[in-house]
């Protein structure tokens, strides 16, 4: 499918006579679906598939399904978070025969494929993040996430291996509860080589502004900071830019090791490919797909980037042993004692959270030691 062939589904459903002339269609004689594979699913991504971030994460995922017998895999990129989205989404059931699609980014999930999900009953939507909930969303409808965290805290602790000026720094875009969980396992991985580190975060407000995401990097790079990690839809800019300052990189999403070879440490990445190939198997034998899927590196839903060159050998030794212990399950990043960075106890003496527990999906602060604030 071409980018050209992709916009002209779209262009169908502008205006709200077409859509409804495609509805009443798609209701009578279904546009595609007697041309469709045994099974076809849709993927949507909000920027490009080859950004080296979010988007190819899920793209290389989706990549991973063609060449499974009697499935087609439909996908469409640079799709914003407004209507737009819905219009390809029906354009995918409609025009494709759809029958399981899945919108990634996070703004798709309300009202966007919820709408998607009343009109469309027959067809099954998970969205990337763990928004669904049984108690007030469709059986239709559902969520799949990785706990991503322990990623970062591993990255802290490369970090920490490394730097020389105890200061490192986090390019964010907003303050949801997963971006503060990262900023917060980042630093303290980091502080469990050495407890004198800091962190400062400047956040972009949006998943993806080049020019701000290349100013905040520099910033951090002025103050002092000597490691640099993010959480914004494409690395690539914050990575480019840090290893042109002189900077050392940690990774996320994907793998952004060829962009700065002699600088990249490791990286955070999501193993897509896992997952979707769990949803696929399910639909391919009629099993009900599961409403709320989550798994982290034990499960194989996370990833680490090789380690770089500038690795130490004592880095090497305590990121292996840290992984290790993850990969056993029940690995606690938030334990007490812990304040917020304003002062707020977080964790008592003894009290430990792991990654699956509510309190970490509900986070809002910043841990001490993290310069920067959510406001």
């Amino acid at each position: 499918m071409t980018a050209r062939f992709m916009l002209n589904r779209r262009d169908l459903l502008k205006t709200s006579a077409a859509g409804a002339a495609l509805g009443l269609a798609s209701a009578s004689f279904p546009i595609g679906r007697a041309f469709a594979a045994s099974a076809t699913v849709g993927f949507i991504y909000v920027g490009p598939k080859d950004d080296y971030g979010y988007n190819q994460a899920h793209a290389e995922g989706a990549a991973s399904l063609k060449g499974i017998e009697g499935l087609s895999v439909v996908e469409e990129e640079n799709v914003p978070e407004t209507v737009d989205v819905q219009k390809t989404m029906e354009s995918m059931i409609n025009l494709d025969g759809a029958s399981l699609i899945f919108p990634t980014s996070f703004g798709y999930f309300d009202p966007h494929m919820l709408a998607m999900c009343a009109k469309f009953p027959d067809v099954q939507f998970r969205h990337c993040g763990g928004m669904w909930n049984k108690d007030k969303h469709p059986m239709n409808a559902g969520s799949y996430f990785g706990y991503i965290g322990m990623g970062q805290y591993l990255n802290g602790v490369v970090a920490g291996h490394t730097s020389k000026t105890k200061k490192l720094g986090f390019v964010a875009a907003k303050p949801i509860p997963q971006v503060l969980l990262n900023i917060n396992s980042f630093l303290l991985g980091a502080r469990s080589v050495d407890p004198t580190i800091s962190c400062q975060v400047i956040f972009t407000g949006e998943w993806s502004l080049a020019v701000k995401e290349a100013e905040a990097t520099n910033a951090l790079v002025d103050q002092g900071a000597d490691v640099i990690t993010c959480h914004v839809d494409s690395p690539k800019v914050v990575v480019e830019t840090a290893a042109g300052r002189g900077a050392f990189i940690c990774g996320y999403h994907a793998n952004q090791s060829p962009l700065a070879p002699e600088k990249y440490l490791t990286g955070a990445e999501w193993n897509w490919a896992k997952v979707y190939k769990m949803f696929v198997d399910d639909l391919i034998a009629g099993t009900p797909l599961p409403n709320f899927t989550r798994g982290g590196l034990a499960d194989g839903f996370v990833k680490m980037s090789p380690l770089g060159t500038a690795v130490s050998e004592a880095g090497r030794k305590q990121f292996d042993a840290t992984l290790a212990e993850m990969m056993k399950g029940g690995f606690s990043v938030i334990k007490g004692p812990l304040k917020s960075n304003k002062g707020a106890v977080v964790a008592t003496e003894g009290q430990a959270f792991v990654e699956t527990a509510i309190e970490l999906e509900s986070m809002d602060y910043l841990v001490e030691g993290v310069v920067g604030s959510t406001a």
